[in-house]
């Protein structure tokens, strides 16, 4: 959520970015109902102020019938206030929801386009492996090695259910425990996270209201989150941090749910597209600075980077366009793995910063050295998808005779260097 105080002197600015971004609002409606709501704020502020000195004559006044009528003044001119604050309530409800749908001002290196193709390439990391042999999708692979079974987690999950068993547990458990040493020692404080979250915190970190379609809903009204970031900045909300704090750096993993909408076509087989999966996250809150922002969210960036090379899995990085970046994200990158049976790159993992987007939403606030009150800034970044990166990693180190190679850096999890 943007200060509206900042829309109110930056509304062609705003509008603007809404436009890169492909977001509708109408700010000036907006403005108007923010007019009103000072208005009756200011208004209610003069009558209570009217109302106490009206009190404090009542009780000075001595003569019981002056009293009376005065009193029966007074019982009027609370009816007023009464539909006053009513009329109040109603605009704020209105005012809130628009507030809401402000969208975050994308930064000016952000790419100008429409969806996810027209992002552009920045980096490219690794060589493209060559077969001799006619390789396989990891749907065969894993199928072949025992690894996973798709029909019983259809009979048991419904659409896109999957068991992972044996080496494919195994090699999932290894990614998680590399992964937390690895981000670990860069840092990051790890936490393992709720999944099941309220939504106040869906709503401070900006995954409601647009996104409610992608999200599980339990009969309590709460929701499962489709990301470890929510629970961990919700981790946060409603304190004041002292600077001596930052940056907060935490790696989170959690269990992580998505319904997938709108996507019911879409990598119909195999890993890629699951309703039910886990992932390591990268989460940073750092002081009140554009130029802190841009830094950490560089470093960020370049943790996943890194991770994935080590590995030794090819993949390209991509600025993703304005018309690809959510609400409330200032900038993000996507890293894409080679994927060799559809001979393309496919995204694993995104980082993203926000400025005070999220944390003005979920209050969270940290003490300057001027004694100030001032918003985090937030920052995320995924670190680990599984079982998604299985796809890439599987189908890229995958051998003639079936088999598969382990990455290096994963065998001391694993325990073996090669499954088949």
């Amino acid at each position: 959520m943007l200060d509206i105080k900042f829309i109110r002197e930056n509304k062609d600015v705003i509008k603007a970015g809404a436009v890169k971004k492909h977001v509708e609002i109408d700010l000036d409606a907006l403005i108007a109902l923010d007019d009103k709501r000072r208005s009756l704020m200011a208004s209610l502020e003069g009558k209570r102020s009217e109302q106490n000195n009206f009190s404090d004559k009542i009780a000075k006044e001595s003569d019981a019938g002056s009293r009376e009528a005065m009193i029966a003044e007074m019982k009027t001119f609370k009816e007023g206030m009464q539909s006053e604050e009513e009329e109040l309530k109603a605009v704020m409800k209105e005012w809130q929801l628009l507030m809401l749908q402000v969208p975050n001002i994308p930064d000016m290196s952000v790419p100008d386009g429409d969806d996810d193709k027209d992002n552009q390439e920045v980096k490219k990391w690794g060589e493209l492996p060559t077969f001799d042999f006619t390789p396989k999708s990891h749907i065969d692979i894993m199928i072949a090695l025992d690894m996973v079974d798709f029909e019983r987690g259809a009979k048991v999950s419904g659409f896109r259910g999957y068991f992972l068993k044996n080496d494919g547990a195994m090699l999932s458990f290894a990614i998680w425990q590399y992964a937390l040493e690895f981000f670990s020692s860069r840092g990051l404080s790890p936490m393992i996270v709720p999944s099941l979250v309220r939504r106040e915190t869906f709503l401070g970190t900006g995954y409601l209201p647009q996104g409610e379609d992608d999200l599980y809903k339990t009969q309590d009204g709460d929701y499962l989150a489709g990301t470890a970031e929510v629970a961990t900045m919700g981790y946060y909300s409603d304190e004041v941090l002292s600077k001596e704090q930052l940056p907060i750096k935490h790696v989170s993993f959690s269990p992580c749910f998505r319904r997938e909408a709108g996507s019911h076509s879409k990598d119909v087989k195999g890993l890629i597209r699951v309703h039910e999966f886990y992932k390591v996250e990268q989460v940073i809150l750092c002081e009140a600075s554009h130029e802190e922002s841009v830094k950490m969210h560089e470093e960020l960036n370049r943790n996943t980077e890194e991770f994935i090379e080590s590995l030794g899995i090819p993949y390209h990085t991509v600025a993703n366009c304005g018309g690809d970046l959510g609400l409330g994200q200032v900038k993000k990158y996507d890293i894409e793995l080679w994927v060799p049976l559809e001979n393309t790159y496919r995204e694993i993992a995104s980082t993203s910063y926000f400025h005070d987007f999220q944390t003005r939403r979920l209050n969270t606030r940290y003490k300057d050295d001027d004694g100030k009150l001032r918003y985090v800034h937030s920052l995320n970044s995924t670190a680990a998808p599984t079982p998604r990166i299985l796809v890439s990693l599987i189908e890229n180190y995958q051998q003639a005779d079936g088999s598969v190679l382990i990455p290096e850096v994963l065998q001391k999890y694993f325990g073996k260097s090669k499954i088949g």
